[in-house]
């Protein structure tokens, strides 16, 4: 369904044109992270780009949000088709986004409206720039790895993608739970501990980072394991290839657990077991062709910042 807002756009003759879709999706939870949506679309509709806007999303917007003249289609993720995905919030919605573009090698314009904008590094005050900037051929784009979950003996075994991580967590009481740890069918350790976090380069610098685990470069062919406060000091990170299978057993007193992808969790029953590989897909990521990732790092974590 094709929704015309107000009058057509004339675009100036000096700017460059791009005969590209761009697929939108945001926050749907907090009106103040989609303030700055109406400029977005403004800046799309300058370069001559087709806007398709995810129907919940559109649907949310149209009740909180003042669009502007602007022209856009509506659709769901899965009727989706377009030549790149733009995300507007915060890095949780940067992670959903990818969730929903999938297998589709979407290219994602991550535009941060949110508080830290690691993965989603781009502000509002500078799409103007950054639309020109793809309608004259600056920019680069990044593959970013990914994992994927499942489960041997559960009937719906197949629990979706992670661009961060994919944790093992405690639940129900405040217990350790017991995870026992095997990587290519070798048993390596089993972490008595609140959790296990396996995480991705990209997921480095987020929940592995919070409880000591190392910062990898994006490009590495890396997986990070983490335990969540081990009952062992002896128990520290481990880096490990990313062509590895992972295969972990729980434990638990309350006989069950948290499998959290991205954030989104499942209750599972402990004799289930969880095996991690590395997706056959990637994800990829929009960046102006001046990024650097080492440049976000320095100015989003103060990483090696010395106030001396």
């Amino acid at each position: 369904m094709l929704l015309l807002l107000q009058n057509t756009i004339k675009i100036p003759h000096s700017v460059s044109k791009i005969d590209k879709t761009f697929a939108v999706f945001g926050n749907k939870f907090q009106a103040d992270k989609s303030l700055n949506i109406a400029q977005v679309l403004q800046s799309i509709a300058t370069i001559g780009g087709k806007i398709v806007i995810e129907r919940d999303f559109a649907d949310f917007l149209q009740r909180h949000i003042e669009l502007g003249s602007v022209h856009f289609e509506r659709a769901t993720p899965r009727d989706i088709e377009a030549d790149f995905a733009i995300s507007i919030g915060g890095d949780g919605t940067f992670l959903n986004t990818a969730q929903l573009v999938g297998e589709r090698n979407m290219p994602i314009i991550g535009i941060n409206t949110g508080r830290l904008g690691f993965i989603s590094d781009i502000l509002p005050q500078d799409t103007d720039s950054l639309f020109r900037d793809l309608a004259e051929g600056n920019y680069k784009i990044e593959e970013r790895a990914l994992l994927m979950a499942e489960t041997g003996n559960a009937e719906d075994n197949y629990y979706g993608c992670a661009l961060n991580e994919i944790a093992i967590l405690k639940h129900d009481n405040s217990s350790m739970i017991s995870i026992s740890t095997y990587v290519d069918g070798n048993y390596l350790a089993t972490y008595l501990a609140d959790g296990l976090i396996v995480s991705t380069p990209t997921g480095s610098t987020g929940y592995s980072l919070s409880v000591g685990g190392p910062i990898i470069s994006p490009d590495s062919k890396s997986i990070v394991l983490s335990p969540i406060a081990a009952h062992s000091l002896a128990v520290r990170p481990i880096v490990l290839n990313d062509d590895v299978n992972i295969e972990l057993r729980v434990q638990s007193r309350s006989h069950n657990y948290m499998l959290s992808v991205d954030g989104r969790s499942e209750s599972l029953y402990e004799d289930t077991p969880v095996i991690i590989q590395t997706a056959p897909h990637r994800i990829r990521i929009v960046r102006r062709a001046d990024h650097s990732f080492f440049d976000t790092l320095r100015n989003k974590l103060l990483w090696g910042a010395d106030k001396r």
